[in-house]
This record gives structure tokens, C-alpha cells and sequence, in this order.
């Protein structure tokens, strides 16, 4: 019998609290959500409160069933689930699912160490039913709005097609992007000079000036240049100031998202997953957080640990407060739970994470560094506009030490230290240049640097961010990806020995990298819900709906008056739009003008399988031709001219051996065809300006790939090499062995091949730990960032401090939540003897029938 028995979302901290708990406690996972909303269908009655009809997630049943079999066992039940609203509705979830009594102990923790979870063991509470109902509030809230708005997509945007959907949080992320994208379109670059000047200081020494001011034309600016050509450069004035930088607060979810961004190039849902895995290995505080606090036994700790590691001079203890007024100040930031560990994490990528957050937590509570600012003003005697340089000197390093925040626009170059500098000092020019600069339009988002606006527009909280951003980005809404930039030309003017010389340079700008960009269909989409259900996207409106969660969350809002208020109005617009002709929203069409070919109407409008452009109408007697986008282009901004080099396809570029090679875009995207056979074009080749000898090159490497087919034979079978969706390749006993950096097709002998194949088999050889006779779909093992559980197709994380090869089937199943092999067994065995009886009962039954069709 179970004395005591808790109950946690993931396996990985059921591993960790049942090793700080004792012998007395049996700690479980429930996995997560064991009720929610069942999928098909609304679940909510309307009529009666908004009363939502759970279920018990299909594949959690057999799970449900154990825990109601060890609750009922055990003496007390612990309901241990996460400090927030999600864990605190799993929390109640499980106690309806379990049926346990209504002051079953809730404990609460928002770290995974031993002094953390003994305290709260000697602290329960019961569940709090505000938090509960403030996140049942946001799921009936967010069904309402999908269940009734999606199929209103559907039918007015893409004609029937599902796919579509629209949410709360998430419109309005994709509202913020399309309107990025407006404005950046809208943007007319106005172009400036800028005006530099390097001096040479005693012989060898660089000093750079800049004019606080641009000119506006090539005429203003030569005008100076040529005033300064005899002029007499002076240090009119020096000015030193004392100046400090202090740190960043610690991390919330937000910032850690941002600087994760930022620093490491990480997603933001890859940085939760990391965090998450942290977090349960018991290194970090709860990442789900929008409070900079820390308590004052983390500000101990991280004191005596600068006081070691740096001495006391570096030591400057803060206590940050947070500006978003909805932010829990009884909840901490996110930091390690020992500031002695230097490094934690179970793979590099946790390791460099963890890295950031001991870093910031360190560096804020450090002392200020103390910089020392230099000015020098320099006169010209031709002129009285005025040169500026300026320098920086670190007196004092403090928190500089160890960490330095990150900015999205990192334009703003770090000032050097200035050379020794006098009043009245003569400055021997070494050049002065004018370069015209162009203004630039707003960048477009990032994911981190959208979770940031989100935030301050009090949209969503810390755990909506990332699912709001993979929920845009899976629904096609909105694609992340890097972006080439365009060249342009720009003028310089250089003063140099009192010469003035005009040249034409090139620069790139509009690159872009892993910025999001909206599609024609997160365009249409977005039109539509701003016109015909502006609440939905509205900034301030769904900023009010966040804040009326957080009162119910306080027990200042019922949940069920709060839904009514929004659902009346909402239902009604829905309706009325149901009914309505909104036919300009099914195709989001735009006519472009005339095809000055045939003189019919050029057109592009959003299908059911994407944007495409169209020439011409359907007619009795002729079709239209169609192209589709390219993935870069916009129903809205395309040009009459771009939308007909789209029908530039196929196209003959030339000839190879007296035959002709086609472009063109396939199934399988775009390649070159000659005599029948197609091969395809490098990811870098555009099929709309590739060259006849780009062309041959591709169809003889082709060829070469293929000469070099079959090697030879290893044991009595061919060994043969070829290329597939996933690169160069070597193939023996139905096997696809890719090949390493490095190797090519043309240049693989039959040896390295077969070096190949033996490290093959090695690898996965050495892929499986453990295997278990009596149950095959349960392995140990080996994979690319550690050993881990395998059961069926589910991945189950191995606790640090055990040893995967001591596994048994047993504790295998136990760390996957599942019953053990002999309780399986049992269960088996006890069906396999009922059999008998049920063949015995159904075959009476059978008999019983007959009698009584015979009497009849």
C-alpha cells in the first residue's frame, strides 16, 4: 500500500522529487493534461454558463486508470503540478479525473531542489479554483473563437478548404506582422550624406570625428567638402564625464526568449524546451515566469558567489520590480537554483542556455561598471560647423565581467579610447569622406523580437508566446526564413591632399535572417478578420480580454459573466457574416492590368492550393493560363510585369548536342529537361534566369553521378552509389548510407565505401543499450545528445544520475508511466482465462437464440 503518493506532469521530475521525498512517497507523472476539450465538436453549452464537457484524452485512459488504482490505495494524495494557472487547472483536472476529495493537498514549488519540495510538502494548500477557472476561461474562450470563426474562413477565403483557422492571441500576432510588412513596402528611402573625418595623431595615432549633422544633398555636401580643402583642423574643446552602466534584470520568460534569440540563435520554442528540460533536471527555477524578482535566499546565494569568484568590490545586491502590473511578484525569475554550478545541462544546447541565465542572474547583482566618457570638439577655420569625437574608457569592469544585454538594432558601434588630446591642438586631416547614407524602414519581426511587442502590448502571457508563434508559422501564415538583400549603388565624395574625388560604390542592404514575412494566405486572412471582426484583432481589446483573465484569477471577475459579455456580440457577428456575400474575400483577387500579348486580363488571387496569378477567363471556348507565386511575392504588391514573367516557364535556353534543354517547375520543384530526362536545379539556381552553360554543367554532373553508380561488390552483394531528396548516397542490402561532408559521388572508390558500410553497421551496433525479449517495442538507447528510453514511439528521458544499461524492462515501463511487465502478464494471463467462459457464454447465447427462432 502506497503511504503517500504525488503526483507531477513529466517523468523527468517524478525521477528527481521521489529521490528528495523518501521511501514514504511515490511520486507519478500524469504526462501533462490527462482532460481537455474533446476535438470534435464545440464541448461548450452556451446555454448553461459556458459550462465546458471534458474528456479523458485517449491515449491517457490506461494512465488514468492507474492513478485512480494507487490513489485509492495510498493514505494522502500530493497534487504537485506546476505554480501557474496551466498546472493548477492539470491539478483539478486530475482530481475530477481521479476522483479525489475537494480538499485533496495541492503543494507548490518553483524549483526542483530538496529544500524546495520539503517545504512545500510542509505547506500544502488546497487547489485554488480562481486560478482554475481564469485558465478554463482562456481554453472555453479560445474554442468559442476557433470553433465558430474557422469554418467562417473556410467557406469566404478558400471556398470550402479547412486548414484556416483563427485564434485570439495569435490573429493578432499575425496582424503585427502583416502591418510590418505595409510599412516596409510603403517606405520611400530618402537618401543623405554623412560626413566623416580620420586625423593622424603624433605620427601613427588614429583620432575619427564625425559632423553631428547630414546633409541632405550631393550639392550641400561637396560645398563643405571644398571649404575644408585649406582649412586648419583645432581641438576647440575636451570633455570628460564620468558615466555608469548597470545590468539587466534578471530573466522572465520573455527576455530569456529575446537574449536566447539574440545570443544563441535559438527559436523561442526551442528555448522553452530547453529551459523546460532544465527546470525538471532541477538547475533552474520555473521558466514560465513574468516576474524579475528574486528571493532574498537567491540574492544570498549569488552574493557569495561573486564575493568567491570576483571579490567583494563586485558585489551590488538589487531587488528588481517588474513594470507590467499583471506580473506575480510572489514568483521569482528565472534562475539557477545553485549559483555554484558554472555549467548544467544534459547536451551542448542546454549547456550554452543554462550558461545565459547563471550569467544574467550573476551580473545582476553585481556593481555598476564606471566608464569614463571623453568629448573632443574640433573647430575648422573655413567653417563654423563643428567635427565631434568621442571616446569611452572602462575604469571599473563590474557586471562587465561576465555578461553584456544583447539589442535587436546592434548598429551603434562600441567607442574606442580616444589618443592624448590637448586644447588648441592642430589636427593633421588624413581624409575626410561625405557618403550618402539611405534611410531604412522598420525591420521585420523576429520571433523574439515579436514576443517582445507582444508583451508590451499586454498581449498573452508566458506561456502562450511560443505555441502563438508556432501556431501562425504551422498554419501557413506566416514563413520564417532568411532572405537575400538587393544591391544599390551609393556616392561617395573622399577629400584627400586637398584633392576632392567622386566615386560610385555597392552595398547590400534588405538582408534578412530568420525574419517572419506573411504570406498571401496570412494576408487575406488577417483583411478579413480586421474587416468583418475587428474585436478579434484588436490590440486593445484582446489586451482587456488578458487583463479580465488575471481578476478572475484574483476572484475579483466571475469566469461565466465574463465569457457572456464577449460571446453575445461576437455570436451575432458571426451569424450575420455566415449569411452575407463577402465574394471579394474568397479569392483576395486584384486585377494587375492587360497581357499586352493577347490583350487579356491579367489577375492574382489567393486558391484553395495557394496564390497564383491568372491570365485570361474561363470561357466556353478557352481556358485561362495560370502561374503560381514564388514564395517571396504578394497578391498585393506584385507588379503587372512580375506576374508575367511567372509564365516565362518552360522556356528553352539553349542546345546540347543538337537537342534542345527546357526550364521548367515541377512536382518536385525546378529543372532542366533534355533529351527526356530531367534533372534537377541547385537550390541557389533560379529557373528564371539560369544560363545555358549553368544548364550543361548540371546535366554532365548528372551524368557523372549516375556513370558512377555501381562500385563493385563487398560480401557477394553490389555496391552501388546515387543521389536522392537527401543528398549523395551509398546503397548495399537495401540501405542508404549518406555520405560525410567532404566525399562526392565522382570521387568515392569501392574501399571508402565499404569503410562507409562498416561504420554503418557500427553505429548501429552500438544504437541499442538495452533490448528486452519480453517486450520488443521498449528499448535503451543510444541517441545523438544521450541515451534515452524508447516505448513504442514515444521518447522517454533518462534521469541523470542513472545508468541506462542497469535498466530493467521494469523500470523502463515505471519511468514511461506504463504497468509493469508482470502486472501486463497478469492482466494477459487473466484474460487469456476468461476466454473460455466468454467462448462458453456466447456459444449458449448462440444456442439460446436458435431455440427460440425454432419455437417461433
Amino acid at each position: 500500500m502506497t503511504k503517500n503518493l504525488v503526483i507531477v506532469e513529466s517523468p523527468a521530475k517524478a525521477k528527481t522529487i521521489e529521490g528528495y521525498l523518501g521511501k514514504d512517497f511515490t511520486v507519478k507523472s500524469s504526462f501533462g493534461h490527462v482532460r481537455d476539450l474533446p476535438k470534435d465538436g464545440m464541448a461548450v453549452d452556451v446555454q448553461n454558463g459556458f459550462r465546458p464537457s471534458y474528456e479523458i484524452s485517449p491515449d491517457k485512459r490506461q494512465l488514468v486508470s492507474e492513478l485512480k488504482k494507487l490513489a485509492k490505495d495510498a493514505e494522502e494524495v500530493w497534487l504537485a503540478t506546476d505554480d501557474d494557472r496551466e498546472g493548477e487547472a492539470i491539478s483539478w483536472h486530475l482530481k475530477e479525473a481521479l476522483g479525489l476529495r475537494d480538499n485533496t493537498k495541492r503543494i507548490v514549488f518553483r524549483e526542483i531542489t530538496k529544500n524546495a519540495i520539503l517545504n512545500s510538502i510542509q505547506a500544502p494548500r488546497t487547489i485554488d479554483l480562481d486560478l482554475v477557472n481564469a485558465q478554463q476561461a482562456r481554453r472555453v474562450l479560445d474554442r468559442l473563437v476557433g470553433y465558430e470563426l474557422s469554418p467562417v474562413l473556410w467557406r469566404k477565403i478558400k471556398g470550402g478548404s479547412t486548414g484556416l483557422s483563427a485564434g485570439r492571441v495569435q490573429s493578432v500576432a499575425l496582424r503585427l506582422v502583416v502591418e510590418r510588412e505595409r510599412e516596409i513596402e510603403k517606405h520611400q528611402s530618402k537618401s543623405s550624406f554623412k560626413v566623416t573625418a580620420r586625423f593622424i595623431v603624433d605620427g601613427n595615432k588614429v583620432l575619427n570625428a564625425e559632423l553631428p549633422k547630414n546633409f541632405a544633398t550631393q550639392a550641400e555636401a561637396r560645398t563643405f567638402l571644398e571649404r575644408c580643402v585649406a582649412a586648419v583642423f583645432s581641438i576647440k574643446n575636451l570633455e570628460t564625464k564620468p558615466a555608469k552602466k548597470s545590468p539587466a534584470p534578471p530573466f522572465t520568460t520573455s527576455t530569456l526568449q529575446q537574449e536566447a534569440s539574440r545570443k544563441l540563435s535559438f527559436s523561442v520554442d526551442r528555448t522553452m524546451r530547453l529551459a523546460q528540460a532544465l527546470y525538471e533536471a532541477g538547475k533552474i527555477s520555473y521558466m514560465r515566469t513574468d516576474s524579475t524578482n528574486l528571493s532574498q535566499e537567491a540574492i544570498d546565494k549569488a552574493k557569495a558567489e561573486i564575493e568567491t569568484e570576483f571579490g567583494d568590490r563586485y558585489v551590488h545586491t538589487r531587488q528588481y520590480r517588474t513594470k507590467n502590473e499583471s506580473a506575480q511578484e510572489a514568483h521569482e525569475a528565472i534562475r539557477p537554483t545553485n549559483f555554484s554550478d558554472r555549467s548544467a545541462g544534459a547536451n551542448k544546447d542546454e549547456k550554452r542556455l543554462y550558461e545565459l541565465i547563471w550569467k544574467r542572474s550573476i551580473a545582476s547583482q553585481m556593481a555598476d561598471a564606471q566608464l569614463e566618457r571623453t568629448t573632443a570638439t574640433i573647430s575648422i577655420s573655413t567653417t563654423p560647423e563643428e567635427l565631434i569625437a568621442q571616446g569611452e574608457v572602462i575604469k571599473f569592469d563590474g557586471f562587465l565581467k561576465v555578461y553584456l544585454e544583447s539589442k535587436d538594432d546592434e548598429d551603434e558601434e562600441a567607442k574606442g579610447m580616444l589618443p592624448p588630446l590637448l586644447i588648441g591642438q592642430n589636427l593633421n586631416l588624413g581624409e575626410m569622406k561625405a557618403t550618402e547614407k539611405f534611410t531604412r524602414p522598420q525591420p521585420r519581426y523576429a520571433e523574439a523580437s515579436l514576443v517582445k511587442k507582444l508583451e508590451e502590448m499586454g498581449i498573452g502571457r508566458p506561456s502562450t508566446y511560443a505555441p502563438t508563434i508556432s501556431t501562425i508559422i504551422n498554419r501557413g501564415y506566416v514563413i520564417k526564413e532568411d532572405r537575400p538583400g538587393q544591391q544599390r549603388e551609393f556616392k561617395e565624395m573622399t577629400l584627400q591632399r586637398g584633392q576632392i574625388q567622386e566615386t560610385v560604390g555597392k552595398e547590400t542592404f534588405g538582408s534578412e535572417k530568420s525574419k517572419l514575412f506573411p504570406t498571401n494566405t496570412g494576408v487575406v486572412v488577417n483583411d478579413f478578420l480586421v474587416e468583418y471582426f475587428p474585436d478579434i484583432v484588436d490590440f486593445k481589446f484582446t489586451a482587456s480580454v488578458e487583463k479580465e483573465f488575471d481578476e478572475i484569477a484574483e476572484g475579483k471577475l466571475d469566469w461565466q459573466k465574463m465569457l457572456e459579455s464577449f460571446y453575445g456580440d461576437f455570436h451575432q457577428n458571426v451569424e450575420t457574416i455566415q449569411g452575407t456575400s463577402v465574394a471579394s474575400f474568397k479569392t483576395g483577387a486584384r486585377e494587375l492590368g492587360l497581357d499586352p500579348r493577347t490583350g487579356k486580363k491579367v489577375s492574382a488571387r489567393l486558391g484553395r492550393y495557394g496564390a497564383y496569378v491568372q491570365i485570361g477567363e474561363a470561357t466556353d471556348d478557352e481556358k485561362p493560363q495560370f502561374a503560381n507565386l514564388r514564395k517571396d511575392q504578394l497578391i498585393e504588391t506584385i507588379s503587372l510585369q512580375e506576374a508575367l514573367e511567372l509564365f516565362a516557364l518552360p522556356r528553352e535556353v539553349g542546345f546540347f548536342e543538337d537537342k534542345p534543354m527546357v526550364i521548367g517547375v515541377g512536382k518536385f520543384g525546378p529543372y532542366v529537361k533534355h533529351d527526356d530526362k530531367y534533372v534537377s536545379l541547385a537550390k541557389d539556381d533560379d529557373p528564371y534566369t539560369v544560363s545555358a552553360e549553368r544548364a550543361i554543367e548540371l546535366i554532365q554532373q548528372k551524368r557523372a553521378e549516375s556513370a558512377s553508380d555501381t562500385l563493385g561488390e563487398y560480401e557477394g552483394k553490389p555496391v552501388s552509389t546515387g543521389k536522392g531528396r537527401f543528398g549523395p548516397y551509398v546503397k548495399f542490402e537495401d540501405k542508404y548510407i549518406s555520405l560525410p561532408k567532404g566525399d562526392t559521388l565522382a570521387g568515392i572508390t569501392l574501399d571508402r565505401a565499404i569503410e562507409l558500410i562498416l561504420q554503418k553497421r557500427q553505429a548501429e551496433s552500438n544504437k541499442y543499450i538495452k533490448e528486452f525479449a519480453g517486450n520488443p517495442s521498449v528499448k535503451v538507447v543510444n541517441g545523438m545528445y544521450g541515451p534515452y528510453i524508447a516505448v513504442g514511439k514515444r521518447n522517454i528521458k533518462i534521469p541523470k544520475d542513472t545508468d541506462p544499461a542497469s535498466l530493467t524492462l521494469d523500470d523502463c515501463l515505471a519511468l514511461a508511466g506504463e504497468p509493469a511487465a508482470a502486472e501486463k502478464g497478469k492482466a494477459k494471463a487473466d484474460k487469456s482465462a476468461d476466454a473460455p467462459k466468454k467462448a462458453a457464454a456466447k456459444s449458449t447465447t448462440k444456442v439460446g437464440t436458435a431455440a427460440k427462432k425454432t419455437k417461433k
